[in-house]
């Protein structure tokens, strides 16, 4: 609040949409970046072989993003706004070796349409979430309980591999990351007053909101590749 009261109503509004400006930039950088390596796996046999083929460097990867994205939240306060942007960038890399994956499975045109409809709802619901005037807090506990509900589910069902439960976990995973997406966006539009412009924790706080934007996106890709994808 002190920070805020520092600046006029216009400047606030000034400051926060060269904010977003920040995190949008490093959001689609990095969504480019998962999509080129993605589909250059995808078209290089060999590479594509070796990661479907071994489980074992599979879920390395797998595992390995989520160490970053751990390490890049847990730390960002010590890191640098360089090193985070090199952690942020490699996490997409990664990313985009284990979605290579998808360009096996379904085909081009449906994940193509799939991501206008995946870059339209999510443009909906920022622009929601940026202009509301309702406060979307209570928004986020919700969501928080939905998300983890839809992960337990997830692993339950990878043991009874029920099609009922894939698909209401399916639809359910759509409705958190709709709701999540204005939420984030507005969690993360206060974010812009909380440093000082131009400051490198600003720098900071762009990657940091870029990263919640980032895995909105990719996990409602995901799901809604589930619901409107055509298999090979």
């Amino acid at each position: 609040m002190e920070q805020i009261r520092k600046y006029t109503n216009e400047q606030v509004q000034t400051i926060q949409a060269a904010f977003m400006s920040k995190v949008y930039t490093w959001m689609s950088g990095g969504l480019a970046i998962t999509g080129l390596i993605a589909m250059w796996v995808a078209s290089t046999p060999e590479l594509i072989l070796s990661i479907i083929s071994n489980q074992l460097l599979f879920f390395g990867l797998l595992i390995g993003e989520v160490l970053l994205v751990g390490y890049l939240i847990s730390m960002i306060n010590k890191l640098s706004a360089q090193t985070a942007g090199i952690i942020f960038t490699g996490y997409a890399a990664l990313n985009g070796l284990t979605l290579a994956v998808v360009f096996i499975v379904y085909t081009s045109a449906s994940i193509a349409t799939t991501f206008f409809v995946t870059a339209g709802t999510f443009a909906i619901m920022s622009i929601y979430g940026y202009y509301t005037k309702k406060d979307l807090t209570s928004w986020g506990n919700l969501l928080f309980m939905a998300l983890i509900g839809v992960i337990i589910a997830s692993v339950v069902n990878f043991f009874m591999q029920s099609e009922m439960l894939y698909w209401l976990i399916t639809y359910a995973g759509v409705f958190v990351f709709v709701g999540l997406t204005a939420y984030d966006t507005q969690k993360i539009k206060r974010m812009a007053v909380a440093s000082e412009v131009g400051s490198e924790q600003e720098a900071k706080g762009a990657i940091v909101g870029a990263l919640m934007l980032y895995l909105d996106f990719i996990n409602l890709f995901l799901l809604l590749l589930r619901l409107l994808g055509d298999r090979k």
